[in-house]
């Protein structure tokens, strides 16, 4: 679906061809009939004419009969031709529209959510990331689908009323006084010169002002896009805004957004206007005058009577009209090729991040390998290096060994801006630039737990069995993974997508959804967990039990950890959940086993000499022995 004509065809050509074919197949034979309707409808409004001329002829044996019968088939003929066949074509080519929609968007669902991380991918690290891909994937689609189904069946009437009204035209064409050379086809040439004259030369300037409304209507879709996408945001930071007292700044970017759309919008509304002038003086002249004219002369001269003059008028009416058909619905091309162009845009950006090295080598240096080995090695990194966009820039991080055995806990450390979350990315496969070959355990299931945790709109079960699905779990171990997550409390709650009519979103605090992660983790038991600041929200005691919890459900599980604190929780008892530190300085990770702490009595009476005698008495038998050996190397003198 990379061009416009491959996105037109692909639903046709797709699993669901059966029913794309029988609607459409349906939409044509109605159109068709629809356009066959209009033959029988210019006739019949030939013979109410006529019957209103010659009311008061003294061969109209019953006139008021006459004319009630022509206006009555002539009333009937509308009920038909609207409400029963242009009502049935409407619902039949709405259902096509809904199908199409629902199985493009499913396709773009199934490309954008696959185990690629193709959403992740197409809006990182690439300086032609489609902005918006909500409002493409929503309103541009929906759009498109709709405004080619309108045109398609356009196309239709055009070609099927040109076979039915020439057809009458030259059954009804007659000579032409002056033109005897052109026989019997006189009256035709002359209607389809007059058509061939017109039209034309009117199409050309709508295209032009055509080719105005689709520019503007793709710089309105970015415009508005923009500000809706902001209003989003806005939204789920509300509570940063007003605590920061920030709405007068987030005012000022709001205004901004929409001085925009307000300015693309009034050039969009000058266009249309004048193209709508142009359209009702074109339907104008077409229907009073240029359809009149190819049968002036013959009436005149008598070839045709009224009635024949009158029908001859309406079926070229009715033939410039349908030949007008690009020029009416040129507003709607403009539309339908904005939307295809924001549609396949996305296509193609879905396409070139099927292989991400390969993607992000467009825009800078990315050499990374990712492999296995024996889970009993655990997690191994060499020679790594992360570099941000550009070809040639320096990395900010290297590392040229690491290791991270089974069941090792790391506690990762650093100053803000040191790059400790782009190596947890990194390690994950989600660090466009740089290098490196990273090993994972063989057969081992990873977890990532960051700091930040959006809940989307479904079950409570089924947020805590993500990333699979609810059927994977018994309620009996999800409960169980809440209750020892300490929110037990919402165990009954189960099959609830929302509390107090409040989403879990909404009604979870911070703490309670980083929580709701750990059920997560002790539900699935992953053999390699990473937590980027997964505990940030929560209290020292709720931090221990965090910790706790899954050193007690999840046996052999490596974690590597990053932390605001300065050093890593202990247990409540004293013991060290983490048995090696990985600090970041200067660019460089290294790693070292993590020194044994002591309680802080013993480092006080360590680091005061004059207090030794006294406090040794205090420590505890079972820890002189390690004392003993940290105040050899401590005790000054």
């Amino acid at each position: 679906m990379l061009s416009f004509w491959s996105l037109m065809r692909a639903y046709w050509f797709s699993d669901k061809w059966k029913e794309a074919w029988s609607l459409t197949l349906v939409v044509a034979f109605l159109t068709a009939l629809s356009s066959k309707a209009g033959v029988w409808f210019a006739e019949a409004s030939g013979e109410l004419i006529n019957s209103i001329a010659y009311f008061h002829s003294s061969t109209n044996e019953a006139p008021l009969g006459t004319l009630l019968g022509h206006a009555a088939f002539l009333v009937a003929l509308v009920i038909f031709k609207d409400a029963g066949i242009t009502g049935t074509k409407s619902f039949v080519s709405a259902t096509l529209h809904r199908r199409w929609r629902g199985w493009l968007n499913g396709r773009f669902n199934d490309a954008l959510l696959d185990a690629n991380h193709t959403h992740f991918h197409a809006q990182h690290g690439a300086d032609t990331a489609p902005d918006n891909i909500d409002q493409r994937v929503q309103e541009s689609i929906k759009g498109m689908t709709g405004g080619a189904i309108g045109l398609a069946m356009g196309v239709m009437a055009v070609a099927s009323s040109v076979f039915f009204v020439g057809q009458k035209l030259l059954e009804t064409s007659t000579e032409v006084r002056g033109f005897e050379f052109l026989g019997e086809y006189g009256s035709v040439v002359f209607a389809l010169v007059a058509v061939a004259a017109y039209v034309p030369v009117n199409t050309w300037i709508a295209v032009k002002l055509g080719g105005m409304l689709e520019r503007l209507s793709i710089r309105m879709q970015k415009a508005e896009g923009s500000y809706r996408g902001e209003l989003s945001t806005l939204l789920r930071r509300s509570f940063h805004v007003a605590s920061a007292r920030g709405e007068a700044v987030q005012r000022t970017m709001h205004e901004r957004l929409y001085t925009e759309i307000d300015r693309t919008w009034s050039r969009l509304i000058w266009v249309n206007a004048g193209y709508g002038s142009f359209e009702r003086i074109y339907n104008f002249v077409g229907a009073r005058v240029v359809a009149y004219a190819p049968g002036l002369l013959p009436f005149v001269h008598n070839r045709i009577d009224l009635k024949g003059y009158i029908t001859g008028a309406e079926l070229v009416n009715s033939l410039i009209s349908q030949c007008s058909w690009f020029i009416h619905v040129m507003p709607a091309i403009a539309t339908l090729r904005a939307n295809s162009r924001r549609v396949i845009d996305l296509a193609r950006a879905i396409e070139n991040v099927q292989k991400p090295v390969e993607f992000y080598r467009r825009t800078g240096d990315s050499d990374f390998r990712y492999t296995t080995q024996n889970p009993v090695f655990g997690l191994s990194v060499q020679n790594l290096r992360l570099n941000h966009q550009g070809h040639g820039s320096e990395p900010f991080l290297v590392c040229d060994r690491l290791g991270f055995r089974r069941g090792e806990w790391t506690f990762l450390k650093g100053e803000s801006g040191c790059g400790k979350t782009s190596l947890i990315k990194a390690l994950n496969g989600l660090w466009p630039y740089g290098g490196g070959t990273i090993a994972f355990p063989q057969g081992v299931t990873t977890f990532y737990a960051a700091q930040e945790v959006k809940l989307p709109p479904v079950t409570l079960k089924e947020l805590v069995c993500l990333p699979q699905g609810p059927e994977n779990h018994h309620d009996a171990a999800v409960a169980a993974a809440l209750h020892k997550a300490g929110l037990g409390e919402f165990i009954e709650h189960l099959a609830d997508e929302a509390k107090a009519g409040k989403s879990w979103d909404q009604l979870l605090s911070g703490g309670q959804k980083q929580k709701l992660v750990v059920a997560r983790i002790l539900l699935h038991k992953p053999g390699l967990l990473f937590l980027d600041e997964a505990t940030g929200a929560l209290d020292p005691e709720s931090k221990i039990a965090f910790h706790q919890a899954i050193k007690d459900n999840c046996p052999g599980v490596t974690v590597i950890s990053v932390m605001h604190e300065a050093v890593p929780p202990r247990s409540a008892s004293g013991e060290e959940f983490y048995h090696s530190v990985l600090t970041i300085a200067d660019g460089v990770a290294t790693k070292e086993p993590l020194a044994p702490s002591l309680p802080a009595e013993i480092t006080e009476i360590l680091t005061q000499p004059s207090a030794l005698a006294e406090g040794w008495l205090r420590i505890p038998r079972r820890l002189r022995a390690v004392t003993r050996n940290e105040g050899q190397a401590r005790l000054p003198g």
